[in-house]
């Protein structure tokens, strides 16, 4: 005799509630999961074939977020000093017009590194002995003065929230290389970067494809992450409840015969189990050998770099670290007032780590196939603001790249004899993120995702590659 079931049926977030219950990743499968589809196949992070062979594979951005000064940096303007106070009609530009002041000399000696001459400041000692590994890109320049727009179009190539991240972008087209690790992991010691999520983030891409915050001031491994821990079961129970659920989940999907949304959410809940073991080890920083604590330091900013290179070697497509300090989110903002002290301090910080990344890099045999890319959203004038200190400039500035297939020991493009304004070889942040992709096997114009009606993608209808750069 057929007896019909009088409960009414569980939905999927019902079945999740009650058979998931203390399943202690899955607050982090929520927060890899979000409410964007996910794309067709198995399993969308798997690695995927690049559009051309290319020697990149995984990509450490060293986000300097606030706007390093480049005639302090890394842009030698010995003119600067000649001209000192006055106010030559190159430098009369519309966002300068307000500033009575005139040329202000760096407070810092530049000297010549490396067989290729480069002059660095004295803030980067230990990168300038780094130089014929790095090509440096002086003729930068973007949209606007402003850091949380300016932010944004670094990191999503456009000054609005609301678009995916470069690493987002990175993992969608070429998914990763560790199944147990996300594709994208985004770190700063205490503050998130202006803009937050939005540096990091998925926006309309799957949610598989999302970065993973991590505060690297929190260094015990098995807290790296929040939740990721179940204190109540063991790995075999929790196995079997994540067995049954992808199960019911499947069965779901089947039903409903497309479910992108539902799809997103099985790949998002594996990936938090098989995080819960991986993550610990890949941040226990315990294991690396005196040495190389020794030749990254012990600033938080060089756990980041350490960090980072644990993370690209295990198969991670893509980690930014971004530089903060005493949970300032645009550190070298402090330029307004005090480009002497507050540079100095911030390039203290960071300047052991960012060289001791490289060689570790380069000992290891890692560097030729890992892109480093180090900078922030603009730069600064060259005249002063107040008696110590330099606004904004996004006329012109510097970012570099080292490793990944680009020239070492080269000098792309220029700004003026002052360092304000990008003249030669101009590159525009469009062509730094075509040219990055092109280092990743990727053609920016096909790497895009339709939404709306329209296909994006992170140059949107720009970006040029700077073929200069590519050894």
């Amino acid at each position: 005799m057929f007896h019909r079931n009088q409960l009414p049926p569980l939905n999927r977030r019902d079945m999740l509630h009650r058979v998931g219950a203390g399943f202690g990743s899955l607050a982090l499968a929520d927060m890899l999961a979000n409410d964007a589809p996910a794309t067709e196949g198995s399993n969308p992070l798997l690695p995927k074939a690049p559009h051309f062979p290319t020697k990149a594979k995984r990509v450490i951005q060293l986000f300097m977020p606030g706007g390093p000064s480049q005639v302090d940096t890394f842009d030698y303007k010995p003119e600067i000093a000649k001209n000192a106070g006055q106010r030559p009609k190159l430098v009369d530009r519309k966002s300068l017009r307000n500033t009575k002041n005139g040329l202000f000399p760096s407070p810092f000696g530049f000297k010549q590194y490396g067989e290729c001459g480069k002059w660095v400041s004295d803030l980067f000692p230990k990168v300038g002995e780094c130089v014929d590994d790095i090509s440096f890109i002086h003729s930068m320049h973007t949209d606007i003065p402003e850091h949380a727009g300016a932010m944004l179009m670094m990191n999503l190539g456009h000054v609005l929230p609301g678009r995916p991240s470069m690493g987002s972008w990175l993992v969608y087209g070429l998914g990763t290389e560790n199944q147990n690790l996300p594709g994208f992991v985004a770190m700063s010691p205490r503050a998130q970067p202006r803009g937050k999520l939005a540096n990091w983030g998925n926006s309309f891409l799957p949610g598989v494809y999302a970065g993973t915050y991590v505060n690297i001031h929190d260094m015990q491994p098995d807290r790296i992450l929040h939740n990721l821990k179940n204190q109540w079961l063991p790995r075999t129970d929790q196995r079997r409840q994540a067995d049954l659920l992808t199960q019911l989940n499947r069965i779901d999907l089947e039903r409903q015969r497309s479910d992108q949304q539902l799809e997103a959410g099985i790949q998002a809940m594996e990936m938090a189990f098989r995080m819960q073991f991986a993550v610990p080890d890949a941040f226990d920083t315990t294991q690396e050998s005196k040495s190389t604590h020794e030749l990254y330091g012990n600033s938080e900013y060089a756990k980041g770099c350490l960090l980072a290179r644990r993370l690209v070697e295990r198969g991670v497509r893509m980690v930014q670290v971004s530089l903060s300090i005493d949970g300032y989110d645009i550190a070298w903002d402090t330029g307004h007032g005090d480009i002497k002290g507050g540079h100095k301090r911030l390039a203290d910080a960071c300047d052991q780590g960012i060289a001791a990344l490289l060689t570790d890099l380069k000992q290891r045999g890692m560097l030729e196939d890992t892109l480093v890319i180090w900078g922030g959203e603009f730069g600064r004038a060259p005249t002063s603001e107040g008696q110590k200190g330099r606004d904004h400039d996004h006329y012109g500035f510097t970012v570099w790249m080292a490793g990944g297939g680009v020239k070492g020991g080269y000098s792309h493009g220029a700004t003026d004899e002052f360092g304000l304004t990008a003249v030669e070889n101009r590159m525009h942040v469009h062509d730094l993120h075509a040219t990055i992709l092109h280092l990743m096997g990727l053609d920016h114009e096909r790497l895009t995702y339709r939404y709306s009606g329209r296909d994006f993608r992170l140059t949107d209808v720009h970006g040029h590659v700077a073929h200069e750069v590519i050894a």
